[in-house]
């Protein structure tokens, strides 16, 4: 595809689209996961922020890249160019694995309330979906990306809480330089899940959505406007993922840090979930340390809630052909903005059926096991046709990241499903 006139060079994107999804990355199931790493393993595991962070910006931009180049979010362009057999089975894996993830965000956004406020756990539930909701129903696309770029920057919160635990510097620079490798079940178990919770299956449909969106806030509403891009384009798009993946990653690294400065050398090894991390860090670290971990999990899981969610919506009506996006209004969408609905009271449900949330997230971890590396697959294959890419296909050094990060991501999933049904 040829550049474009230079008039029409830049898609007037605003600063922060790779913030918003890396920031979702760190949602309250994986602030739980890295709390019992750093619990667990202490200063020995904090190499592994590192080591992701490229695989998160291959996938993340790739993402990006195929809604730039295509104009279209990542199911549509499944829809016409990958089975159906498969484009189903790839969307149900999808749509549970977000239904359930956001279920147990809600839940953690909960409990980490309860630890401040003494309200009934139902009312706490029903107003946070609430909240929710009215966001992503009655907000505008402009709207809903500048109240989740805000939210992002709770996550700031863990930077802090790791600075009042007072960690070990000699501890923590060399847990971050020199890998340290256990081979038993513990470790590797933990390390398959910082690698699957890092390189979650939401992060890559969202991120393609958003590129799409930001389009047509640009007024190319058609999509024959949409497609085609620039390297101008693509160079800032890459630059906005990478610093966004690099945010989330640095917030990964200080949520392991904060557990390992206090619950690893206290002892205290085992973490249930976010909630019980923040609860554990306040007689360890101090009640404003324990503070900032709450605030934490309640400013993301705001913002992932809805990445989960409609990002749920965009996949089920960009697989069936129905109209779909946040430039619609309700009455325009009426199915896209009732599957939003759907899946948020799906997910809130959850917290009613007495169903414990990590075992939830446990489920959703298998099912996210069979679904993520097929999807990272497809990606790959059609960031490389020329039908679908244009002149724009990855070059070899993206080619080389992207499929390392696939093996990994496979070779990953097949071990955490494979450590779960085998417990």
């Amino acid at each position: 595809m040829a550049n474009r006139p230079a008039h029409r060079h830049t898609v007037l994107r605003s600063l922060g689209l790779g913030l918003i999804t890396g920031a979702a990355d760190d949602d309250c199931s994986a602030i739980g996961t890295y709390a019992q790493a750093g619990a667990q393993f202490g200063y020995g595991i904090l190499w592994t922020a590192p080591v992701t962070l490229p695989m998160m910006i291959a996938v993340v931009y790739l993402s990006a890249k195929l809604g730039q180049v295509t104009g279209e979010g990542l199911f549509s362009v499944l829809r016409r160019h990958a089975p159906r057999s498969l484009l189903y089975t790839v969307l149900a894996g999808v749509l549970v694995g977000n239904i359930i993830e956001a279920g147990a965000d809600i839940g953690g956004m909960a409990a980490a309330l309860a630890i401040l406020v003494h309200v009934p756990q139902p009312l706490l539930l029903i107003g946070i979906t609430t909240v929710a909701l009215v966001l992503q129903i009655w907000g505008s696309y402009a709207v809903i990306r500048n109240v989740l770029r805000v939210l992002a920057m709770s996550l700031l919160a863990y930077v802090f809480s790791a600075f009042l635990a007072h960690p070990k510097l000699a501890a923590v620079v060399h847990g971050t330089l020199v890998p340290t490798l256990h081979f038993n079940r513990d470790f590797l178990s933990i390390l398959v899940a910082i690698i699957g919770t890092s390189l979650s299956a939401y992060l890559y449909t969202w991120q393609s959505n958003e590129e799409v969106e930001e389009k047509i806030a640009a007024g190319q509403v058609r999509l024959e406007q949409r497609r085609g891009t620039t390297d101008a384009e693509l160079r800032t798009s890459f630059w906005d993922v990478a610093f966004g993946m690099l945010f989330s990653n640095v917030v990964m690294f200080f949520i392991i840090l904060a557990t390992a400065a206090t619950l690893f050398v206290a002892g205290h090894h085992t973490i249930h979930s976010a909630a019980d991390a923040a609860q554990s860090l306040r007689p360890l670290a101090g009640n404003f340390a324990g503070l900032l971990f709450s605030l934490g999990i309640i400013g993301v899981g705001f913002l992932a809630i809805p990445v989960m969610t409609t990002g749920a919506a965009y996949d089920l009506c960009q697989s069936t052909g129905c109209r779909n996006g946040l430039s619609y209004r309700p009455r325009e969408a009426r199915l896209f903005y009732g599957a939003i609905t759907l899946f948020t009271l799906l997910a809130m449900g959850l917290n009613f059926l007495g169903i414990n949330p990590m075992r939830a997230l446990v489920v959703a971890g298998i099912v996210q096991g069979f679904s993520t590396p097929p999807l990272m697959l497809l990606i790959m294959l059609m960031c490389n046709r020329r039908s679908i890419m244009g002149d724009r296909v990855n070059g070899r050094a993206i080619n080389v990241l992207g499929w390392i990060t696939t093996a990994l991501i496979f070779a990953a999933s097949v071990c955490l499903v494979g450590s779960y049904l085998y417990h």
